[in-house]
């Protein structure tokens, strides 16, 4: 099997929220930009996403946080990266996330917040211009 030079980028819902059409929008966009995507579904613990971004061998998680949760979510998924080695995992994300917390994520380690104005155009080319993928030759 040849290493592939997809990105590849786990896309996933953390916690209670139940709204996934916004995630569905994104994974599709991505995946007609060229982006290998591996979407986790609904109401997964940051522990499954991090999980699943390590057994995928994934370039990126993108998470999608409409239910307030913001802050723990990204801070957690951040915290189980470090704690497996996998920091070259860049994490971004987007959602109903105030503007005064996007520097205090972006401190904590997030690449990049999308608000929801974002166009998916907006978010695969961002994706597609900041995301190396780590099988690409060279």
């Amino acid at each position: 099997m040849g290493a592939s030079t997809a990105v590849r980028v786990v896309v996933a819902k953390p916690g209670l929220d139940g709204h996934d059409r916004g995630v569905k929008v994104v994974a599709r966009a991505l995946r007609d930009a060229g982006v290998e995507v591996i979407y986790t579904g609904l109401r997964q613990t940051p522990e499954m996403i991090v999980n699943a971004a390590l057994q995928e061998d994934a370039d990126a998680i993108g998470l999608s946080v409409l239910s307030g949760a913001h802050m723990t979510m990204f801070g957690r998924v951040l915290e189980l990266l470090k704690e497996n080695d996998a920091t070259d995992i860049m994490v971004f994300g987007g959602g109903i996330i105030p503007e005064e917390d996007i520097p205090e994520l972006e401190r904590l380690g997030v690449a990049k917040i999308f608000t929801p104005g974002a166009t998916t155009t907006e978010i695969s080319d961002w994706v597609r211009e900041n995301i190396r993928s780590a099988h690409a030759a060279g």
